[in-house]
């Protein structure tokens, strides 16, 4: 896959950093360790959700970096052959966000000086790619003002599977955003209706815009530790003596998410804004809503990389996920079959939220 070609309307100093982690254990067995569902075709288009990121955020940014697992690396380098080997970081164990984010920001640092950073997740969907570089260019003028910076999303509906943020009053200084009141961690349903009604509350997509110098001095400021072993990271990353303060420093950085490092305590001090996003956005978190992303055939049934007969009975809204032999659903409404070589599942949509706790995924 060839990277954005075009760079006419990038933006001057953005440096945007792709968090390429987490499994997808709601999406097993399509996902699995071994194949996160950042590097799968999901939606059948012929690229993975990575590719796409890639490719929504080359035109905007003066470098794209990738923060991935070591077991992830070569696969993220030969989906994106256009992506300079050092700008794919490999860390040897998952930190959570905020460990990824800072190496990226202090790396950045070490080898371009100061920029605005914008940290945006390998596995979303948003099929609107100009109104999303537009969102963000609006982001990096309020991150100018040495805000942090966060991209909210226009709720569809009360949902318990993402977080929320609250906004306060338009900025004066920082045209298009918002200042913000606070972040609430994925609410129970009431609270989620609560919220939708009232009006006021975004969805909290994990994107942030903010200048490396700012996150890491807030860094410094509230995580000394993690800021500092960063630094020492990202020292020695272009040189030597990279492997052995990597081995060193690495399992000691407070294994912690950006929301709780940054944004939630200098929101409360004032200093984040948000910046609404006027585009569709998708998590594609579980079976439900890759079903939702996608038109049934003529026959009632939504398949993915599947050629082979399908035959529904009372059964129609069923998502058929590969194999090759014949299936049938039965007057199951909302089916959810998924074959690959190594298992197959069987759920409802309404309860694809519980693929995660099923006992043996490998």
């Amino acid at each position: 896959m060839m990277l954005g070609a075009s760079h006419d309307s990038s933006v001057r100093d953005l440096v945007s950093v792709v968090p390429a982690g987490g499994v997808g254990s709601r999406l097993w067995p399509l996902s699995r360790p071994d194949r996160p569902k950042f590097l799968i075709d999901l939606l059948g288009t012929g690229t993975t959700l990575i590719q796409d990121t890639i490719a929504r955020l080359t035109p905007l940014s003066e470098a794209v970096y990738v923060v991935t697992g070591e077991r992830h690396a070569d696969a993220v380098a030969a989906q994106l052959p256009d992506l300079p080997a050092e700008r794919i970081v490999a860390e040897p164990s998952p930190r959570d966000s905020m460990a990824a984010i800072a190496l990226a920001a202090a790396l950045i640092e070490e080898r371009m000086g100061e920029r605005i950073m914008g940290s945006f997740a390998a596995d979303h969907v948003i099929p609107e790619p100009q109104a999303f570089r537009d969102t963000v260019r609006t982001a990096v003028e309020a991150a100018r003002t040495g805000r942090v910076v966060t991209i909210g999303i226009e709720p569809t509906a009360p949902s318990t599977a993402f977080g929320y943020i609250r906004a306060g009053a338009p900025l004066a200084d920082a045209p298009g955003s918002f200042a913000v009141e606070a972040f609430t961690e994925k609410p129970d349903a009431e609270t989620a209706e609560r919220f939708i009604a009232e009006g006021g509350s975004s969805w909290n997509a994990g994107m942030f815009v903010v200048s490396t110098s700012v996150l890491l001095g807030h860094l410094a400021r509230l995580q000394p530790t993690l800021e500092a072993g960063v630094r020492e990271i990202a020292a020695a990353w272009d040189g030597p003596s990279r492997a052995e303060v990597l081995a060193r420093v690495w399992p000691t950085l407070t294994r912690i998410a950006i929301d709780h490092a940054i944004a939630e305590p200098v929101a409360a001090e004032g200093g984040v804004a948000m910046v609404p996003g006027p585009f569709a956005w998708h998590d594609v978190g579980d079976f439900a809503s890759l079903a939702e992303l996608l038109t049934p055939g003529e026959d009632g049934a939504i398949r993915i990389g599947r050629d082979a007969a399908v035959s529904l009975v009372d059964s129609a809204g069923a998502l058929i996920v590969g194999g090759s032999k014949r299936v049938a659903v039965v007057g199951i409404p909302d089916a959810v079959v998924v074959e690959t070589d190594e298992a197959i599942l069987v759920t409802r949509r309404e309860v694809a939220q519980r693929v995660k706790d099923v006992s043996f995924q490998v």
